[in-house]
């Protein structure tokens, strides 16, 4: 399950001199070429023959390295922007199909919804109706966790194939619906290597999110909130117990956004 919040990144595309150009402000991500954005560009050039010729600038807002979603959402909108720029060569499901060459994620920014169940390897995505705007809470440690070692972790805990759910579209069109469906294979395996997490996920819950969660294999973890009231004292709780944990407060989107949680 996807939904998106309205904290995003700030991307701008010009035409430039051949070749690929990239300058990021507001963290420092390694060689470009590295880059999800850079890498979209790329990629989209070479599906449709043409010859690159861009300038992109990134600022960055969303937290790198914490399981929000960034690198990815930044992938997804250039891969539109150059998409539109270029008169639309490519259909909906071509672009989904390229964004999944360059990560699970990026199908899922591609279409735009601000609510989705995904499944498969992030190329099944079914969009819904999202629930209510709500306030909600990101409680970012001071560290990252590598997606590829979750993975292996995750996978050496259970040996075989998750046993499969059955899940009620009715149940995911309210908050509540969703607390009580939401759940997250990562938990368990995360929440082993760092206790803090499972103390972030269960402070929020005392202080009534719901639902609370780590953010995919972290290592956010997010909460949802009734009201800004409720979020605020949550927050000014959290950062008297946990004082070197980033507190980000947002909502949850009704539109297009740029952010997951789930």
């Amino acid at each position: 399950m996807f939904c998106t919040i309205d904290l995003a990144d700030e991307l701008e595309l010009r035409a430039g001199p051949p070749g690929i150009r990239l300058e990021v402000t507001g963290a420092e991500l390694g060689p470009p070429e590295h880059n999800l954005a850079y890498r979209a560009a790329v990629a989209f050039f070479r599906a449709t023959g043409s010859e690159p010729a861009l300038s992109i600038r990134l600022e960055k807002r969303i937290p790198a390295g914490a399981g929000l979603g960034g690198g990815s959402s930044d992938a997804a909108a250039t891969l539109r922007a150059l998409n539109e720029l270029h008169g639309r060569p490519l259909d909906e499901q071509a672009l989904m199909r390229l964004g999944a060459s360059l990560g699970s994620d990026v199908p899922y920014f591609v279409t735009g919804a601000a609510l989705a169940l995904v499944w498969g390897r992030g190329e099944r995505v079914l969009p819904l109706p999202p629930p209510p705007r709500a306030p909600v809470l990101l409680a970012i440690p001071p560290f990252a966790i590598a997606t590829a070692e979750a993975y292996r972790a995750l996978d050496h805990q259970r040996g075989s194939a998750p046993a499969p759910r059955q899940i009620r579209l009715e149940d995911l069109s309210t908050w509540d619906g969703l607390a009580a469906t939401a759940a997250n294979d990562f938990e368990p395996v995360i929440f082993r290597a760092h206790p803090e997490l499972a103390r972030l996920r269960d402070a929020l819950e005392a202080l009534g999110a719901r639902p609370a969660r780590l953010t995919g294999s972290g290592s956010t973890v997010f909460g949802i909130f009734g009201s800004g009231a409720q979020r605020r004292a949550a927050a000014a709780e959290l950062g008297r117990v946990f004082p070197h944990v980033r507190l980000i407060e947002s909502f949850t989107a009704a539109a297009s956004a740029s952010t997951p949680v789930g």
